[in-house]
């Protein structure tokens, strides 16, 4: 079977390698850098299985910009474009994903369309009535940054959001191309599965939340987060997992999607969702004060990135709490490999460690790591555990 790949990005590019085990696949990108990367065999993001599988030569996978090519014969053409959350319209901005389901349209009379960007719960059917077509279902992605390959060859779960024959037969790809033989999957309706995706990583978001407001008041009363941490994940029901406090949730999903579900929540009585939200803002004007309070001159950013093995620092929480230390006149300097820029947002790029480390009257780190044990007493990080 033909199935084409719009968008790739985390999740179009782990979709691609996994569909292309079984199928002839086809990835498109508007990149012609990233084309050219992925045509000789180099992943654009950060993923080591990733990289491996784009060395293997089992693979019927091929990466083209050309969408009309890639789209040619296609049964499935999955879009995964991005979808960035818009403060001014308070909803996702779906833009490139209707780009190219005008494409698709009108260049291929079969295909289904499969749309993996995160969307607003109701989308599928909003624009399936724009654009009078019956050819749109939505299938949610549940990654993680830098185990996005891995994740999809070994899915918590296969949910389509179509209860119908072509629905499974999708359900039936994704499954089989999996490397676990018991994976669970679940056909839904169109806007039950745009719910499954935004209520899921806003109960993980409310996690992060309380973990983190648990910390809060730990650091305010001078108590050990770590003990009590501890504690609790001891009663079966909660569980010793997801609880390492930081700096606030950040990356791809989680603050758009906590969003975006506030806005669908519009006309529906809530109060938890809008503190989930609320809550990761209050995360960072605490740990902001409690670095502030030590009177540092210079502060430095120990990388942007959001978790280890990962190169994305979109909307990484460090960026909050560098915002509000330079508000008060404090300079921050950042260490971040992955940058080529001398600056980031104003901020001077330091690419020497030591001399990051000797200029810095405090480090703040979202996450530790080895190369910062010899200036321990500079650091401030709420990593207790080591773990993402």
């Amino acid at each position: 079977m033909k199935i084409s790949v719009i968008g790739l990005g985390y999740v179009g590019l782990s979709n691609a390698i996994m569909l292309s085990r079984h199928n002839s696949v086809t990835g498109c990108d508007i990149s012609a850098e990233r084309v050219a990367l992925l045509n000789s065999r180099q992943s654009p993001i950060r993923d080591d299985l990733v990289e491996e599988y784009l060395l293997r030569d089992d693979l019927d996978l091929a990466f083209t910009t050309d969408i009309d090519a890639a789209l040619d014969g296609a049964e499935f053409a999955v879009i995964a474009t991005p979808t960035n959350y818009d403060p001014e319209t308070n909803y996702f901005d779906t833009s490139l994903v209707e780009t190219v389901i005008e494409r698709i349209l009108q260049v291929n009379q079969t295909a289904t369309i499969v749309i993996k960007s995160t969307i607003p719960v109701g989308y599928v059917e909003s624009v399936s009535a724009k654009y009078s077509t019956d050819r749109i279902i939505f299938s949610p992605e549940f990654l993680r940054e830098g185990k996005a390959l891995y994740d999809n060859l070994h899915p918590s779960r296969i949910i389509v959001g179509e209860r119908s024959d072509r629905a499974q037969k999708f359900a039936n790809l994704l499954a089989d191309a999996a490397e676990d033989s018991d994976v669970s999957v679940l056909l839904t309706d169109a806007r039950e599965a745009e719910a499954i995706k935004l209520f899921a990583n806003t109960f993980l978001a409310m996690r992060v939340a309380f973990f983190n407001e648990l910390d809060s008041y730990a650091l305010a009363r001078e108590l050990d987060s770590r003990q009590i941490i501890e504690g609790i994940g001891l009663d079966p029901r909660i569980g010793a997992h997801y609880n390492n406090p930081s700096f606030g949730y950040g990356g791809y999903c989680l603050p758009k999607d906590t969003k975006q579900l506030l806005a669908n929540y519009s006309e529906v009585p809530q109060n938890l969702i809008r503190a989930i939200v609320d809550a990761n803002r209050t995360r960072k004007d605490f740990l902001a004060d409690q670095i502030i309070a030590r009177h540092p001159k210079k502060v430095g950013v120990h990388r942007l990135v959001m978790k280890a093995g990962s190169d994305n620092f979109r909307q990484s929480s460090v960026q909050g709490i560098m915002k509000r230390i330079k508000a008060k006149g404090i300079e921050v300097i950042v260490f971040e490999p992955t940058l080529e820029d001398d600056e980031f947002f104003g901020s001077r790029v330091v690419r020497d460690l030591g001399a990051f480390k000797q200029e810095c009257d405090v480090i703040i780190a979202n996450r530790l790591t080895d190369e910062l044990s010899d200036a321990a007493d500079k650091v401030f990080t709420r990593d207790l555990f080591g773990a993402d």
